[in-house]
């Protein structure tokens, strides 16, 4: 009988949340006055066009820092906002590049991750990510963002695969739900512990 990692070609990782610590989160919470949960400001933040503009490269870091602060109403100056935005990126979670390791030379395996040029060069060569993955789908330099159906399509079409081939790990609720619509094998998780657990219950990687 067939096993399910059998069909899956792709291993597809978000990075911020799955893979590499942010800080961003509970910053962000802590100057809306923790009005929102955090799914709350996954969904707001996923979905606010400034954000979006930003992360797709059309926006310079200072434009952004002025008009997130204007939709969000933060306490915050512009000035703040980008030096507080730059370090939002801490590091890799413990593992991280093991979990990415663990995953057999037959898949190909990618990222796809809303990102800015503020830290993509981090992300990169000081965190070692360019080396542990075939491929990269970065919003900023693609020019699509998740969890938007061209996002998830541009990967098919890049790497010539069908949806259901795809065995895709985000943090995101929200980046769940719409790779599961397009027909992607898609789990929620939160650090490298869960990611390994996923990869391990859908028979990609072996304990």
């Amino acid at each position: 009988m067939k096993n399910f990692a059998d069909n899956i070609q792709v291993v597809l990782f978000d990075l911020g949340g799955v893979l590499v610590e942010l800080r961003g989160v509970p910053t962000m919470l802590a100057w809306l006055n923790h009005r929102v949960s955090l799914e709350e400001l996954f969904a707001l933040w996923l979905s606010s066009p400034v954000v979006r503009r930003f992360e797709t490269g059309h926006a310079t870091p200072n434009e952004f820092a002025e008009q997130i602060i204007r939709e969000l109403s933060l306490p915050v100056s512009p000035k703040e906002f980008v030096a507080n935005f730059q370090n939002w990126v801490v590091g890799l979670l413990p593992g991280a590049l093991d979990v990415v390791r663990s995953v057999p030379s037959r898949f190909t395996r990618a990222t796809l991750t809303n990102n800015s040029e503020l830290h993509w060069r981090r992300l990169m060569s000081e965190f070692g990510l360019q080396d542990v993955f075939h491929h990269h789908f970065a919003s900023h330099l693609t020019g699509k963002i998740k969890p938007d159906h061209e996002a998830f399509q541009n990967v098919l079409d890049t790497l010539g695969c069908s949806a259901d081939s795809v065995f895709f790990l985000d943090d995101s609720a929200l980046n769940v739900k719409a790779a599961r619509g397009i027909g992607m094998h898609a789990v929620q998780v939160r650090g490298p512990a869960e990611a390994r657990h996923a990869l391990l219950e859908a028979g990609i990687t072996i304990a």
